[in-house]
């Protein structure tokens, strides 16, 4: 079975107080839609101090969803630990659990930006073992038991709904990530599908007398989906949203692979690749039937998409691929 997930950054390069007020406004009515159009989860992300106004608090938006929602999954991949005090952030989970019904996950990450954490005044030099002990303080945290931080006690409250904790991930896409995710007892989340990081988290996890935890890689296929009756109508008009939602991502990853990572510099030579792809309804049917596509991401507002697109792929998929594909 295809698995349909949609993920909102709230890129928006230029976009005005206005304009941009519509596209949270926009992305609160489309997930209330999603949750009732058979999609599976719904993927939030962090970054700070970007021009385009990429999401600084994926928490914030994921309760507004979670009010909105009853059923369908939501994961924030992720969160940028190291630039969070941890405290807040065991108490700003704990909240959230509850008011989602236990419905959020969390991928765990360093970042890969340093202008971050000058910004927020983080430690890019210690960035690795800060993490470890703020996983251990908001484990600590979460037990609602009262411990010492920075040489005082401290007590957070109230637990969470889920027990012990939501389900948590570590992200990254290095030797360094697996080693930390199998010693720190967590999944593992890569953001390529490397055989060689699974394999030494597996391995690791085993060194430590555990079984491997859960672990996500993505799938073969497209980072990014829309859905269009006419893709090259879409592609003419639209084209440069995904461009420039290409470009940004490719000027933060340096040298960091990734698998929604595009260096095409046209939309011709974006189109003529496999990241983003447009799809009629029928096609996008066909290439889940054969398997070509295990997971569809969708990216309803991508770059700050127009309204109208940005509705008719969701609809497209809510109600002609997600039906025929499930019938």
């Amino acid at each position: 079975m295809t698995f349909f997930a949609t993920r909102y950054d709230f890129r928006a390069p230029g976009a005005s107080p206005t304009a941009r007020a519509e596209l949270f406004a926009r992305a609160v009515e489309q997930v209330s839609y999603l949750d009732t159009h058979g999609q599976d989860v719904v993927m939030l992300s962090e970054h700070h101090g970007s021009p385009d106004g990429y999401l600084p608090n994926p928490l914030m938006v994921a309760s507004a969803f979670a009010a909105v929602t009853s059923r369908i999954m939501l994961t924030i991949s992720a969160v940028v630990v190291n630039l969070h005090h941890p405290l807040r952030l065991a108490e700003d989970i704990a909240v959230l659990d509850h008011l989602s019904g236990g419905r959020v996950s969390y991928t765990l990450g360093l970042g890969y930006l340093p202008d971050e954490y000058a910004q927020l005044g983080a430690s890019w030099k210690t960035r690795g073992a800060d993490i470890e002990q703020a996983i251990h303080v908001l484990r600590q945290a979460w037990t609602g038991d009262e411990f010492e931080f920075d040489g005082r006690p401290v007590q957070v409250t109230p637990t969470p709904l889920s027990q012990p904790h939501p389900m948590l991930s570590y992200g990254g896409g290095s030797r360094a990530a697996a080693l930390r995710a199998a010693r720190l007892n967590l999944g593992f989340q890569p953001q390529v599908a490397d055989p060689e990081l699974r394999e030494l988290y597996d391995n690791e996890c085993r060194a430590h007398g555990r079984d491997p935890g859960f672990v996500m890689t993505p799938p073969p296929g497209p980072s990014t989906v829309f859905c269009a009756e006419d893709p090259d109508h879409f592609w003419r008009e639209y084209g440069e949203f995904l461009l420039a939602d290409a470009k940004a991502y490719d000027a933060w990853h340096g040298d960091h692979a990734s698998h929604v990572r595009d260096s095409s510099t046209t939309v011709a030579e974006l189109r003529s690749g496999t990241g983003y792809v447009v799809c009629t309804p029928d096609e996008l049917i066909n290439r889940c039937r054969s398997r070509e596509f295990k997971l569809v991401t969708s990216h309803p507002l991508c770059a700050g998409m127009p309204e109208k697109p940005s509705w008719e792929s969701v609809h497209l998929i809510g109600e002609k691929v997600i039906p025929a594909l499930r019938s």
